[in-house]
This record gives C-alpha cells, sequence and structure tokens, in this order.
C-alpha cells in the first residue's frame, strides 16, 4: 500500500480473455508514434505559433521537443520496464498509487478524447475547404454543431466512427494502415521543405524575438516564445500512444524503445526544418492568419499544384493522427476497467484480441464530441492532460529507480536523476504559460474526476477487493 492508495504490482497475470494479442513489432510502433506526432501540430499550429511568437516559433519547437524527449526516455524506461497497456496510467499505479493513477487516467481522457475530436473538425475543415473550391456545397446545417448556428458537423462525425470501424478490424490492420498514411505525411513535409529552402530570406527572421521569451499577456492573449511552446507542444505528444501498445508489443524491449525514441527524433527534425521553412519562406504575420499555413506558404512562393497536393496529404493522413490518439483511448479505458476503477464489463476482448467494446464506446464518444460540441482553446486543454501524464511518468520512473535500483532494466534513461527533474521542470514551466482559463478548465476536470473516482472506482477497485 502506497501514500496514494494500493500499488499495482510490477508483472500479473490476467485473467483469461482481458489480455490483448502481442501482434505489432517496431515498425508499426514508429510508424504509430509518427503518425500520432506529425499531424494536426504542424499542418496547423504553425501559423497559430508564428503569431505568438514569429521567427522564434523556431526556438518554440525545440522547447517543446526538448520537454518532450526528456519525458520520452522517461517513457521508454517505463514502457519496457513494465510492458503493459495503460501508458502513464499504469506507471503511476505501480509506482505511486491508485488514486494518483486515477487522475492521470483522467488526464489521459482529457488529453486523448479532446485531441481526437479536435483533428476530427480539422480534418473536416481540410475536406469542405477543397470541395467548395472544386465547385461542391454540403448543407451548412450539416458543417457544424449547434455551437456555430448548424446542426451536426457530419463530416467530423464520420472520420471519427470511420476510424473507429478501422481499430476494430484490429490493432495490426491498423497500424499497417497506418504506416502508409505516415509515408504520405512525410512525402508532403519533405515537398514543403524542398521547394521552401531556397526562398528563404534572411529578412523574415529579423526581428528574431518580436515578443519577447517568455509568455506575457497583450490584449488578454499570452505572447513570447514560450506562450507559443504552450500551443506548439500539442505538436509533439503522441509519442506516449506507443507506449499503451506495450502489451501488444512482440518484442517490448526493443520495439518499443525503437518506437518510442525513433518517432520522437524523427520528428522533431522535421518540425525544426518546416517551422525554419515557413517563416523564413515568408513574413510570420503572413502566416499567422492562415488556418492551413503550408499550403498557404507555397501558394505565395507560387507552387500552387503542390500547394494543393500538400493540402490533400493532411486530408488523406490526418485520419491517422485520429487513428493513433482513438487507439490510445481505448486502450487506457480498455487497462482502467480490467483494474475495476471503470465497470470492468467492458473489459473484453475480440477473438482478434482487440476490445472490440470500449473501441465502439471511445469512437461513438468521440464522433459526438466532434459533431456537436465546441472545442475552443482544445490545444490548450489537451496540453494540460498531457503535461499532467508526462510529469507523472517522470516522478514514476524516479521513484521505481530509487525503490527497485536492481531490476533489470532494458533500457535505463542516462543521468535519470537530471533528466527525470528536467522533465517535470519543463511540464510545469510550460504549463505556467497556458492561459489562465485552460489552467483553470483542468483543475476543475480533476476536481470532478476524484469525484467519480470515490463515487465508483474507489469501492470496485480491483486491488482492493483483493486486499493488496
Amino acid at each position: 500500500m502506497g501514500l496514494f492508495g494500493p500499488l499495482k504490482p510490477l508483472t500479473r497475470a490476467e485473467d483469461e480473455g482481458k489480455t490483448l494479442a502481442k501482434t505489432l513489432s517496431w515498425p508499426h510502433l514508429m510508424a504509430l508514434g509518427i503518425g500520432g506526432i506529425i499531424g494536426t501540430g504542424i499542418y496547423t499550429l504553425t501559423g497559430v505559433g508564428a503569431g505568438l511568437a514569429g521567427p522564434g516559433l523556431i526556438i518554440s519547437f525545440a522547447i517543446a521537443g526538448l520537454v518532450c524527449a526528456f519525458a520520452a526516455l522517461a517513457y521508454t524506461e517505463m514502457s519496457t520496464l513494465i510492458p503493459a497497456a495503460g501508458s502513464a496510467y499504469t506507471y503511476t499505479y505501480s509506482a505511486i498509487g491508485e488514486v494518483a493513477a486515477w487522475v492521470v487516467g483522467w488526464a489521459l481522457i482529457l488529453e486523448y478524447s479532446l485531441a481526437c475530436s479536435t483533428v476530427a473538425v480539422g480534418w473536416s475543415a481540410h475536406l469542405v475547404g477543397w470541395l467548395e473550391a472544386a465547385g461542391i456545397h454540403l448543407p451548412a446545417l450539416l458543417l457544424s454543431g449547434p455551437y456555430a448556428g448548424g446542426l451536426v458537423n457530419l463530416p467530423a462525425v464520420v472520420v471519427a466512427l470511420a476510424v473507429m470501424g478501422l481499430l476494430l478490424i484490429g490493432a495490426r490492420e491498423s497500424a499497417t494502415i497506418n504506416i502508409i498514411l505516415v509515408v504520405i505525411k512525410l512525402v508532403a513535409l519533405g515537398a514543403f521543405i524542398v521547394l521552401g529552402l531556397p526562398a528563404i530570406q534572411a529578412g523574415n527572421y529579423d526581428p528574431f524575438l518580436p515578443f519577447g521569451f517568455f509568455a506575457h499577456e497583450i490584449g488578454g492573449e499570452k505572447f513570447g516564445v514560450m506562450a507559443a511552446a504552450a500551443i506548439v507542444f500539442f505538436a509533439f505528444f503522441g509519442f506516449d500512444a506507443v507506449s499503451t501498445s506495450a502489451e501488444e508489443a512482440k518484442n517490448p524491449g526493443r520495439d518499443l524503445t525503437i518506437g518510442i525514441l525513433g518517432s520522437m527524433a524523427v520528428s522533431t527534425v522535421i518540425y525544426m526544418l518546416v517551422a525554419a521553412v515557413a517563416v523564413g519562406a515568408l513574413n510570420f504575420k503572413d502566416i499567422a492568419g492562415s488556418g492551413e499555413p503550408l499550403p498557404h506558404v507555397l501558394r505565395g512562393l507560387g507552387h500552387d499544384l503542390i500547394a494543393t497536393l500538400v493540402a490533400w496529404a493532411a486530408i488523406v493522413a490526418l485520419p491517422s493522427v485520429i487513428l493513433v490518439f482513438m487507439y490510445g483511448q481505448s486502450r487506457i479505458f480498455f487497462v482502467m476497467a480490467r483494474d475495476g476503477l471503470l465497470p470492468s464489463a467492458i473489459a473484453k476482448v475480440n477473438a482478434k484480441g482487440s476490445p472490440a467494446l470500449i473501441t465502439l464506446i471511445t469512437g461513438v464518444v468521440i464522433a459526438l464530441v466532434a459533431g456537436f460540441v465546441p472545442l475552443k482553446r482544445i490545444a490548450e486543454l489537451s496540453n494540460a492532460g498531457t503535461l499532467i501524464a508526462f510529469v507523472a511518468v517522470a516522478l514514476s520512473m524516479i521513484v521505481l529507480r530509487r525503490r527497485f535500483p536492481d531490476l533489470p532494466r532494458t533500457f535505463k534513461v542516462p543521468l535519470y536523476w537530471a533528466v527525470g527533474p528536467l522533465a517535470i521542470a519543463g511540464c510545469v514551466f510550460i504549463f505556467s504559460s497556458l492561459p489562465k482559463e485552460s489552467q483553470l478548465f483542468t483543475l476543475i476536470w480533476m476536481g470532478i474526476g476524484l469525484v467519480v473516482y470515490f463515487l465508483y472506482g474507489h469501492s470496485h477497485s480491483r486491488l482492493r477487493k483483493e486486499g493488496k
């Protein structure tokens, strides 16, 4: 029993019918990570970040990537030490205790579900924009929810349900299709970098920090490098979804290490290059006003055809982001239900070893949110949930290093006594740079989660019933 309730054993046997099939290898996991990281963030938040930091957006991406790199190291050690589904929730349960694990699981709901719905809405906007440019106009009532004077955002609902159907087919099949979508995205971003590099003008980088480094309010909105970092941080998380697949990895020690660290390394390099090209080829003020910054830059350089193809790549490949986050969300729900903190009846797997019922429930909920609920400041809210999870994983890594220093670890974080605290400090710093409204909403969400836990999870906990 820990300070925050019972501790889950680092290894334990699960009941038959409640374990996931081992079907994934490192190419699937690395593509899963890249699929989650390279998506809505780079395609849309480049413009938002440029408006908040100017050319300093390059530093914003570097800072967000550095903090995520520290967190990724901790995730890699924990996922190989505890190769079970559940990601940050499971690690916290084993290292800190049940109550803390519930808070982290509740935060991951905020991260995955809202991010999933946001990408679905973003995909809908890209699709509708392309259709209207082609002269095809859909009824306005079916393009937005009641909050915007419509009835339902039907394209967002359809894409969410389509991804859900893909996940129901099986994890391996979904991961294989995800690899194809990831290749499409990488080719599109590669084309943007190659065409944009020759157009870079040094004058566009001056002044490099028009709004300074630290986050500060101007007209009620935070500006500065750190303010942009707090937003573009959304563009990096996705590698944590790889750790949710630990139970399905064929060779966890090798596959998870390559999947997590490999996807972070590739994505960070691409983000730095894309940001440098975007703010170097056009003035950041021109980019800030665009909802599709990369095609906007290409059109400004006279590459209309390639701009259309890059926009098309977003339409075709953004569902891979929904796939990754929906996959992660379903696995979090699955493990929480298996532990009794949610109704255990939904923690069942089908003949292919996939949690079909919980995937169905997750997909429907995400589709409803995407179709009917306004998602203002969604990036900040999703980031808040992610930051809580990252802090928990880094802290769990430190706790288990001190408590069980001699446990065999396939991957060990170098200088863990420095990397762990740096990950925690970086996340706290970024959280402090978020808008106050987002910080307040996060605290309210956590309070609601604790109420749910003490009304249901506390009395139904599997470990508490077992007296551990």
